[in-house]
């Protein structure tokens, strides 16, 4: 793509235009750091134009208050780019996931999802960042399918950004963006926790 120029362009009757305003799936997949990071960032981007931005995170606690956050907050509350609603799916729920049954957690991914494909009918955000979405899809609480499904039919021009390792090669193959992070290196490899300001 140099200079920013597609190397094909499709014969799809679709204007320059039209064809540069559909609405995108994106995923950020793989084993290295940065998918959740780069989603945010996108984010960011949505919010410079003034975007409704939904953040729906799985998996990570309830309780945890990451940089992010904090700033799409502020942000979306300063009435000068897009509005921000953030939401957890489930208190406490997290890597560790020993608050509540398997099944609680499982109930709680498939609402989330129920409440993604709401909000998805209604149009009530043009931008979504559905973090570690792949998580519950890997573990079967939320069919891979019917995902699929629901965001191919989603109607106007609403953008989508799901991160998590391990993408269902069904998601990956419905995408129009994909990325896949490769570690090369990582602090943890020697012994090294998360800190802050780079992990939260």
């Amino acid at each position: 793509m140099p200079q920013g120029k597609p190397e094909n362009v499709p014969d799809d009757g679709l204007t320059t235009r039209a064809r540069r305003a559909r609405p995108l799936l994106i995923v950020h997949t793989g084993p290295g750091k940065g998918k959740s990071t780069a989603a945010f960032g996108m984010a960011l981007r949505a919010w410079n134009q003034g975007w409704p931005i939904g953040v729906f995170q799985f998996v990570k606690s309830a309780k945890w208050r990451v940089g992010e956050e904090r700033a799409l907050r502020v942000l979306g509350a300063s009435g000068e780019g897009g509005t921000v609603a953030w939401h957890k799916m489930g208190e406490g729920w997290s890597w560790l996931r020993h608050r509540g049954s398997e099944e609680d957690h499982a109930a709680a991914a498939r609402e989330g999802w129920e409440q993604i494909k709401r909000d998805l009918a209604a149009e009530t955000y043009r931008f979504y960042v559905l973090d570690e979405f792949t998580y519950p899809m890997a573990w079967g609480w939320v069919d891979v399918d019917d995902v699929v499904a629901a965001l191919a039919a989603r109607p106007g021009t609403q953008h989508v950004v799901i991160t998590g390792r391990n993408a269902a090669p069904a998601l990956v193959e419905a995408a129009d963006l994909v990325t896949e992070m490769g570690k090369v290196r990582h602090p943890m490899d020697s012994g090294q926790k998360g800190q802050k300001g780079i992990e939260w």
